[in-house]
């Protein structure tokens, strides 16, 4: 006989995964004891070599579906064991190294119990188990058990007791487990106060009255698992456009929802990986080819490309049981906050967007906005990480395992922060915007929380380089306060070495040829970066090449009015008096004249709020402009590219002729090589005036700007050692531009590294500061 300590680290709370291991050790034959900490899940056991051979290796075959083993170590069990069956212990609370686990979507067998009327959760909507439910939207502290979560206000019925403590039931020891007699509850309330029920409506319920107020055209503000939403029926253009008035969101597309995948088909194509990720427990908003039936023409105007998610509470599956089509599921707040996540806070700020609320009393701790991925080729691209993968830990490449805590602010936009403890990175969940001031303080507060829940107390914090971001004067504030040192990370290493971590490339790997292409970040030379090969490691890089500096005239006005970032391209080829002579006759001449060019150009040579940036994501700007697509005016940052790509002909890329190819100059001075976009334009505006079709130039630019892009790489290889390109940056979640590049560059034999666990924008930034700061630790040490 042997007795042992077996410790499990990794998702290993919450997922029902103590059950499994009791009735693995009941089978067995084993007799000891299995409990929750700080550290995962703790196992002291007995039984012969044999029997506990075969419990190990069962229980990683058999892991319940939520859980994951990031690591089990078995040792020898030295105190006194005093077990003669065995049994679940309480949890002992000690040093937190565990996981919190994302919130899942439900389960099919507690789908299949709602809308069964024998079932004593029949039309429960908040029904779960340990395979589904909230996780980290209700949580307040670690161990993950019910008394420090918000279904702490809820004492367990009868019923649910016996579940809960049944090893054969799927509830054991489901924390959030609750029904009728004894769980939260939802109901209805319109916007004026007046009184409502759902008798009314002839319904069952609050939550199937729902459906019927969707139906005649109201807007309904819902409160879900992470925050409340917005809804309404996506078929209906006046009610659509009602939602985008009140909300003041007037063109950013808005997220679908839909009641199974059969109605998602008749609206969208998908393939057998966008189902999948749909079907998955982190049902996440899957950005899907739009074909067939068509949507309020306003949903995502244009794009070809349409959000869809599945219901993934019972609160939805419920509210949409009748519903057969689509409906707006968008965050519930003004154009740029945070999503509400309270009830009354809902009713002040919600009240003139909605026409009625569906409240329900299980308070939501930690916001949590929903996911957004897309698949590429067959790879997932993660957009937004947030519900369903927030924040399950990212592990790190070898090399990271023996470092100190170190906590990432993240960027300004976009922004998530990480925590890197031994061997693993903990991102947040997409926290938006930190230039509104709601969303700073919301950002303030989430890190609060996770400092607070994984009981992380940072020995070095990492920040963007760019001075004015609110998150890194705030990591400076948090530097001065602890007597911590600070690490400066530049924007573009950093995008780079996000992509090597989740790529698994080891600490002291050979440097990779990274390629950053997004709207901006702060240089190393105290100018603004946009389009930079950097030949990179985790403690340093150097600047290889970069796009040709163009002015960005009115500095952020340049990303809102797309105009100024043609006129800025065309002042710098230096050729702007020969076009206004030969192409006088064209639109984008016209409406430039018309335009104070004089005040302009006095901007752009005495350089007053006018700062020169080599980005790309401008570029596309400048182009879509120049084209006539979002020339004047767009209401977010990237809309006029986003719908450039979106008119491509996408078969068209698969021509080699040349003359789908807009080309780029190289150059060569002080130290670094550029290209420049000048033919390029002198070519778009030949085909501008010979009326060539606007899809076909969107074509060539995409098709010659990879081009560009392949050939810098090749000509950097002749004098570099280059056998791995990482493509980062918000601009590579272009898909055509992707595509293309990924394509060219492997009929070269060179690896690419792309991003799929975090995004390719802001939104993975913290997790390269986090690396490399950790890097340059290591190095020093």
């Amino acid at each position: 006989m042997a007795t042992e300590e077996i410790r499990v680290r990794g998702t290993v709370q919450g997922v029902g995964f103590r059950p499994t291991v009791y009735r693995l050790a009941k089978a067995c034959g084993l007799l000891g004891d299995v409990c929750n900490d700080g550290q995962g899940v703790l196992i002291r056991v007995s039984g012969s070599e044999e029997a506990l051979t075969e419990f190990v290796a069962r229980l990683q075959t058999e892991c319940p579906p939520l859980a994951k083993i990031n690591q089990l170590t078995r040792i020898p069990y030295e105190g006194n064991f005093n077990f003669n069956n065995f049994v679940i212990s309480t949890s002992v609370s000690n040093a937190i190294k565990t996981e919190i686990t994302p919130d899942a979507a439900t389960c099919p067998q507690c789908q299949q119990e709602i809308f069964d009327p024998f079932s004593r959760f029949y039309r429960y909507p908040f029904t779960n188990c340990t395979h589904c439910g909230p996780r980290l939207s209700i949580i307040r502290a670690i161990p993950y058990d019910r008394t420090n979560t918000s279904m702490s206000a809820f004492a367990i019925c009868p019923e649910c007791a016996k579940e809960y403590h049944d090893v054969e039931n799927r509830r054991f020891h489901a924390q959030p487990v609750a029904c009728y007699a004894c769980g939260p509850s939802a109901w209805l309330e319109r916007a004026d106060s007046k009184s409502v029920t759902a008798s009314m409506f002839s319904m069952l319920d609050d939550v199937d009255a729902v459906c019927t107020l969707l139906q005649k055209g109201e807007i309904i503000a819902i409160k879900g698992l992470g925050g409340i939403h917005l809804a309404c029926d996506a078929t209906q253009e006046t009610v659509v456009q009602k939602l985008r008035q009140r909300k003041k969101r007037y063109h950013k597309p808005f997220a679908l929802m839909a009641r199974d995948i059969e109605i998602i088909e008749q609206y969208c194509s998908v393939n057998a990986k966008e189902k999948e990720l749909l079907t998955s427990s982190a049902a996440p908003i899957v950005l899907l080819q739009a074909t067939g039936k068509k949507v309020a023409p306003s949903i995502a105007s244009g794009q070809n490309t349409l959000g869809f998610m599945l219901p993934y509470t019972p609160l939805h599956h419920l509210i949409l049981r009748r519903m057969n089509r689509p409906i707006v599921l968008t965050s519930g707040n003004l154009a740029d906050e945070p999503q509400c996540i309270d009830n009354d806070e809902a009713r002040e700020k919600l009240r003139a967007i909605a026409d009625y609320f569906l409240f329900h009393n299980r308070e939501i701790i930690n916001g949590v906005d929903d996911s957004v991925v897309r698949v590429i080729g067959d790879k997932v691209q993660t957009i937004r990480r947030a519900r369903g993968y927030a924040p399950a830990p990212i592990s790190l490449p070898l090399g990271f395992h023996n470092i100190p805590q170190i906590l990432a602010m993240g960027s300004e936009l976009k922004n998530t922060f990480c925590l890197l403890r031994e061997g693993e990175a903990i991102l947040s969940q997409h926290l938006g915007d930190l230039e509104n001031a709601a969303a700073f303080n919301a950002y303030q507060e989430t890190l609060n929380l996770y400092l607070n829940l994984f009981e992380h107390k940072p020995e070095v914090i990492a920040i963007d380089k760019h001075p004015e971001y609110l998150s890194s004067k705030l990591g400076k504030k948090l530097t001065d306060t602890n007597q911590i040192p600070i690490h400066q990370i530049q924007h573009h290493h950093a995008h780079i070495a996000a992509c090597m971590a989740e790529n698994g490339i080891p600490l002291d790997s050979p440097p990779v040829l990274g390629i950053a292409l997004d709207g901006l970040g702060y240089g190393d030379d105290n100018t603004f970066w946009g389009g930079e090969f950097l030949l990179a490691d985790y403690r340093k890089f150097q600047r290889l090449a970069t796009f040709k500096p163009v002015a960005m005239i009115g500095s952020e006005q340049a990303i809102y009015q797309p105009w100024r970032n043609t006129y800025a391209h065309l002042v710098a080829t230096n050729l702007w008096d020969d076009y206004q002579q030969q192409y006088a006759d064209l639109e984008i001449v016209k409406f430039l004249k018309n335009k104070p060019l004089k005040l302009l150009n006095q901007l752009i040579e005495k350089k007053i709020n006018s700062p020169s940036a080599s980005s790309v994501g401008r570029l596309f700007d400048a182009v879509a402009a120049a084209i006539g697509i979002y020339r004047d005016e767009c209401s977010y940052e990237g809309q006029a590219a986003i719908a450039m790509e979106a008119i491509v002909y996408v078969s068209s890329l698969n021509n080699d002729k040349e003359t789908l190819i807009y080309p780029f100059n190289f150059s060569f001075s002080d130290s670094i090589y550029c290209i420049d976009p000048r033919p390029m334009w002198q070519a778009l505006l030949h085909d501008l005036q010979q009326q060539i079709p606007q899809q076909v130039m969107a074509a060539k630019f995409h098709e010659g700007l990879a081009n560009a892009i392949v050939e810098m790489v090749k000509h950097l290889s002749q004098e570099n050692l280059i056998s791995q390109v990482a493509l980062t940056g918000g601009v590579f979640q272009n898909c055509i531009l992707l595509q293309q590049v990924t394509k060219r560059l492997e009929k070269l034999g060179i690896k690419v590294l792309t991003h799929s666990l975090v995004p390719a924008n802001d939104g993975g930034l913290s997790l390269g500061q986090a690396v490399i700061a950790a890097a340059q630790l290591i190095h020093k040490y």
